[in-house]
């Protein structure tokens, strides 16, 4: 069966929290899915997850750490306005983020559908691996999203907090 929602942690493991979207991805492992969600982790590799989104996508649900002045540890879920983010105005493979992925899937024309982010408000995002305790705490709250909206289940909320 073709996977037609793709889970993608995005990231840098070496920026502390920024490793939030690679950790929920590894714990998700250990998850029963359905058969038509893929779990990758794509890391800063950019260029990858916009190439594998050239497959379509019904949805795609991207996990990262995502600032936007709450408490850190809390977790948002947004559903990403692709037109918006296509408009990024640069594209630099060795570092693609979020936006300048689906300017180059637009330029390809590659679809990933519904795009719906995970995120994580980081206390942290200097060098040095390993995630905050605030971020970890919120590590498990986000594996129960993830696995919720992967089979088709939408949260009540748009923002949730962590379980501390």
């Amino acid at each position: 069966m073709k996977a037609r929602v793709l889970v993608a942690g995005i990231g840098n493991v070496f920026l502390g929290d920024d490793g939030f979207g690679v950790e929920v991805v590894r714990r998700l492992a250990a998850e029963q899915l359905p058969g038509w969600v893929q779990v990758a982790d794509y890391g800063i590799a950019g260029l990858h997850l916009a190439y594998e989104l050239l497959g379509g996508y019904d949805a795609t649900i991207l996990v990262d750490a995502t600032p936007h002045g709450r408490p850190p540890g809390t977790l948002s879920l947004i559903e990403a306005d692709v037109d918006e983010l296509a408009g990024a105005p640069e594209i630099d493979a060795h570092g693609m983020r979020p936006e300048a992925v689906f300017r180059l899937l637009r330029l390809l024309g590659g679809d990933a559908g519904r795009v719906l982010v995970v995120g994580v408000e980081p206390a942290r995002v200097d060098e040095g691996i390993g995630l905050s305790p605030e971020v970890e705490a919120a590590v498990p709250a986000a594996v129960r999203t993830v696995t919720r909206l992967a089979w088709g289940a939408r949260p009540a909320e748009t923002a949730l907090e962590s379980e501390v």
